[in-house]
């Protein structure tokens, strides 16, 4: 297969799995009973631990108003908790609660068994070349995210 003709065969699978993506995450966000940017905070938090609703904010674009309803929202979910800054006590940090952490994962468990089996079958190199075209994915489309966001 020429490579021009399987480039284009990628770029043109990557939007439907992008909408793939979003539309299990909607679905996992309503079974938590949370917005979709709610569920972009928890694995935010998973991802990076705790953080002030400000840190929050910037991680997952959204004002500081929008912030506290989100995080209000989470922690009526049992998903976060308020917790002191052990460095500065009169700092809040916003935590992700193990029952939170445990549910989130639970939804994503059989798609990362799936996963996992299907990434058996590829060779350290081909893994390897994949991680890279992720990062190179993911690099660009924060770029143009940032770009877009810019007034």
């Amino acid at each position: 297969m020429d490579s021009d003709t399987a480039a284009n065969q990628v770029l043109a699978a990557l939007p439907d799995w992008g909408n793939t993506t979003s539309q299990l995450n909607a679905e996992i966000a309503r079974r938590m009973g949370v917005t979709l940017s709610d569920l972009d905070a928890l694995h935010t938090l998973n991802k990076h631990g705790p953080a002030t609703a400000a840190t929050l904010a910037t991680r997952v674009g959204l004002t500081s108003g929008s912030v506290s309803r989100m995080i209000d929202r989470l922690d009526e979910a049992g998903c976060v908790e308020r917790i002191q800054d052990p460095h500065d006590r009169r700092r809040v940090l916003i935590e992700p609660t193990s029952e939170g952490l445990d549910r989130l994962r639970a939804y994503y468990a059989e798609l990362a068994a799936c996963t996992r089996a299907d990434l058996a079958g590829f060779t350290e190199a081909e893994l390897t070349a994949v991680l890279r075209f992720i990062h190179l994915v993911n690099d660009n489309t924060t770029t143009t995210l940032t770009r877009l966001r810019t007034p």
